[in-house]
């Protein structure tokens, strides 16, 4: 296998509320989206919304999971002012504060949100891993 992330599908209980939320942190609707399922680029990879249960039963699997689901997604921003503004405007959009901005044990600083369906973002600044011009991740060798 090719070492890839090509989409990240996050199921939600109501399409057209998750997308709104999105498009309010500044993600743009792709015009591949449909009724049932929103598409965003998310810097080269997709972001997807689509339905908890349709996904849930695509995948074969109960629907019905609560509370942590062992996963996060991650924002990376150049600065801790950068974080802590970031996670304002999630707040603003609509998501829930689940961890101010803060120095953390590794030497950066990072604070999380959940979306309105419970989905964990953390939004953290690195200093040991730079930005790239386009915003992305240059891992160090």
């Amino acid at each position: 296998m090719e070492a890839r992330l090509s989409i990240v599908t996050l199921g939600v209980r109501d399409i057209a509320l998750a997308t709104a939320f999105y498009q309010r942190l500044g993600f743009v609707r792709s015009g591949q989206s449909q009724d049932a399922v929103t598409f965003f680029d998310a810097g080269g990879v997709v972001l997807a919304l689509y339905g908890r249960q349709p996904l849930a039963e695509d995948a074969g699997v109960a629907a019905d999971g609560t509370g942590f689901r062992a996963v996060t997604l991650a924002h990376n921003v150049g600065s801790p002012a950068e974080v802590d503004a970031v996670l304002a405007e999630a707040v603003t959009a609509g998501a829930r504060l689940v961890k101010p901005g803060q120095a953390v044990f590794w030497g950066g600083y990072s604070g999380y949100f959940a979306d309105p369906d419970g989905h964990l973002w953390e939004v953290a600044h690195n200093p040991f891993w730079p930005l790239d011009a386009a915003g992305r991740i240059a891992l160090p060798d």
